[in-house]
């Protein structure tokens, strides 16, 4: 194992800090554990191996003058496709923008390498983001290191397949309906999904604009909590671009605060099974925590099944009419998964003024509801999707005796797209095929960082991360 490789990044950034090792060996160490993997995994689409030795050694040099430019300084990350990183291609998986290259960087972008980061380079995305595995025209499918014959998941499937395998320190992903939690459970990583706003999406593609707003955000990616931590506050923040951004400030959550907080927990919805294993998951950190001194209780909040139907209404039906636009008389060009998600989204009647508004008032009342309810519970801990990673192509599973559709089996994480609530995935164990398991801790919206505390409490006490067997 390529020991460089599977430091945390905050470890890396101490490490660098007290010269121990410097920018130059970690960038050499990524690149080539990606130039022995990615043949296979698929990850990255773009790696600048010339310019990003070059960023290295002027990071190096800027160590050793005494002049550190942050906290992320002389790391290596990756960041999701569709977010702009300049010099990079910019196509979201896509032939309707093949050689599209991003001509100045996110503002998380910009944010991260002001803090020192080093970008390897971007990684691989389902055309247009709307699956939740990843393959395209452009550049093919992207395999799990934990299973080649797996999915690493979508959206941001590229990013984390790079993370686990050692390929990438950690980076960002964007999530609209568990496109950052679904492939950190798959690939046994962390990911976190943030309330709208608080990281500034600017740059992403497609636009963070209507529905896409209230619903979509990106997020970091990471093999610990502590790394999620580090990268959310390094990147989040105001920006103008997005028009779900709030000046709300970065804080500390005390351990008395931490005791305090009581913890509600449910194994499945009642609607859609969950594997035994997951099931076993959910419980064991339930009992884990309890262990630690919190307070959990078993409950699960009303309406989640309407959560799941206004979902769909703007990330299907809006999202399809949207995205529709672009496809016309270009279907020839477009990948299965997308004709696929297109065909989802034209089964119903399309939106009028009418039933956008009506929706969108059922979405806040709802959204109100729920907040009630999570001010006894201010944290939920429940699966991240039924199943383990599937098996390329796959649409349908039988868990116990009820068959589980493709679309069903993320109704975990895309309520609290709907509601707006952050989430993180941390990992909680393996299936019986030694698959990983992630488990999700869901708060109220602005406090992402009780989200985070909780969550590396339950590292703390659980498996963590575990690297895969490929080497």
């Amino acid at each position: 194992m390529d020991e460089l490789n599977f430091f945390s990044a905050t470890q890396m950034a101490e490490q660098v800090r007290q010269k121990k090792i410097s920018p130059v060996e970690l960038v050499q160490a990524h690149l080539a554990r990606i130039k022995r993997l990615n043949p296979r995994l698929n990850a990255y689409i773009q790696v600048d191996e010339g310019r990003v030795l070059r960023e290295a050694r002027a990071s190096e040099a800027a160590m050793m003058r005494g002049q550190v430019a942050g906290r992320l300084h002389g790391v290596p990350l990756s960041i999701k496709n569709s977010i702009a990183v300049a010099g990079y291609v910019h196509e979201a998986g896509t032939k309707l923008r093949a050689g599209t290259v991003a001509a100045m960087d996110a503002p998380l972008v910009s944010r991260l390498k002001r803090a020192g980061a080093i970008v390897l380079g971007v990684t691989n995305t389902p055309e247009m983001l709307m699956a939740w595995e990843t393959d395209n025209l452009l550049y093919g499918r992207t395999n799990n290191p934990w299973d080649l014959s797996r999915t690493a998941g979508g959206s941001s499937g590229g990013e984390a397949a790079a993370i686990a395998s050692g390929c990438s320190a950690g980076g960002v992903g964007s999530d609209g309906g568990g496109s950052i939690r679904v492939p950190a459970h798959f690939c046994g990583i962390c990911g976190l999904k943030p309330t709208p706003g608080r990281i500034p999406s600017t740059g992403h593609y497609p636009p963070s604009a209507g529905p896409f707003a209230l619903i979509g955000v990106v997020g970091p990616m990471a093999r610990t909590v502590g790394d999620l931590q580090a990268l959310f506050e390094v990147t989040a923040g105001v920006d103008d671009g997005d028009p779900c951004s709030a000046p709300v400030t970065i804080r500390a959550v005390s351990r008395e605060e931490l005791r305090q907080t009581r913890v509600a927990y449910f194994e499945d919805d009642g609607r859609t099974p969950v594997t035994p294993e997951i099931r076993a998951a959910v419980r064991n950190t339930a009992q884990k925590l309890e262990e630690a001194g919190f307070t959990v209780v078993p409950f699960r909040p009303d309406d989640l099944e309407l959560a799941r139907q206004l979902w769909w209404q703007w990330f299907g039906v809006a999202g399809g009419m949207l995205l529709g636009r672009e496809a016309e008389g270009r279907q020839a060009e477009l990948s299965p998964i997308f004709k696929q998600y297109l065909d989802w989204a034209a089964a119903g009647p399309v939106h009028t003024g009418e039933t956008l508004l009506d929706s969108w008032i059922q979405r806040d009342q709802l959204r109100s509801k729920i907040l009630t309810q999570m001010e006894v519970f201010p944290i939920l801990l429940c699966p991240a999707a039924a199943i383990p990673a599937f098996p390329h192509g796959e649409r349908s599973w039988i868990i116990d005796g009820k068959t589980v559709n493709y679309l069903d089996a993320w109704s975990y994480t895309e309520w609290f797209n709907l509601l707006g609530f952050p989430g993180v995935v941390v990992p909680a164990g393996k299936s019986n095929a030694g698959l990983p398991i992630g488990v999700q801790i869901v708060g109220r919206p602005w406090e992402d960082e009780l989200v985070l505390a909780v969550g590396a409490e339950l590292e703390r006490g659980g498996p963590g991360f575990q690297p895969p067997p490929m080497q």
